[in-house]
């Protein structure tokens, strides 16, 4: 879901059976585009490429491209005629014990991971640094991840995109970049002007 100029929706997953889990991500849009229409997309999960890693895992290409073994595989989100300004990456990667994966990544983009199975080390051998389960880790810039799974496996989230450099205002659901924009984001909510989706 792209909120832009303003969407109202509800949350309410639907499930039969078994555990669900579920993340939630924000990203921001530059200042020029937060006043472009809303927009909102299903995407299955049929519809999100699965790679196989050749030492066991696998992971799940959300956003971006992923380029493996010489191998490009993208994802159903920013690719085509969604392309996304801030170039997101989001991966889903499942690893097992001691299983490692290495991905480059864009020099100058802001990156995370995010355990939320199992536990990690992330970084180059000799300076990899202990990410446990339920823990994020802000990484420093660079061209390239590197992230090896713990005994038990490791199931993370890894996420990166371009920083945008602008100030940001936030108060409960709008984000702007100005107190101005978000008394009027108050005001066109208020007054209902914003899209409902479907």
């Amino acid at each position: 879901m792209t909120a832009a100029h303003g969407i109202i929706h509800s949350e309410m997953p639907q499930q039969s059976e078994g555990r669900m889990r579920g993340f939630q991500l924000w990203l921001n849009l530059p200042s020029k585009e937060k006043m472009k229409p809303a927009s909102y997309r299903d995407i299955p999960a049929a519809a999100i490429p699965r790679v196989k890693l050749t030492h066991g895992g696998d992971v799940k290409v959300i956003a971006g491209t992923l380029e493996l073994d010489g191998n490009l595989t993208s994802g159903p989100v920013n690719s085509g005629a969604a392309r996304l300004s801030t170039d997101p990456l989001y991966l889903d990667v499942r690893l097992p014990a001691g299983g490692k994966f290495s991905v480059p990544t864009a020099v100058g983009h802001n990156a995370f991971l995010y355990v939320y199975e199992g536990n990690a080390h992330v970084g180059a051998a000799g300076a990899a640094k202990p990410l446990p389960h339920r823990a994020a880790g802000v990484l420093s810039d660079g061209d390239i991840i590197r992230v090896e799974a713990g005994p038990e496996g490791a199931h993370f989230l890894l996420l990166a995109a371009r920083p945008l450099r602008e100030p940001v205002v936030q108060y409960g659901p709008f984000v702007m970049n100005t107190r101005e924009e978000i008394e009027q984001a108050l005001a066109d909510y208020r007054d209902g002007r914003l899209a409902t989706a479907a």
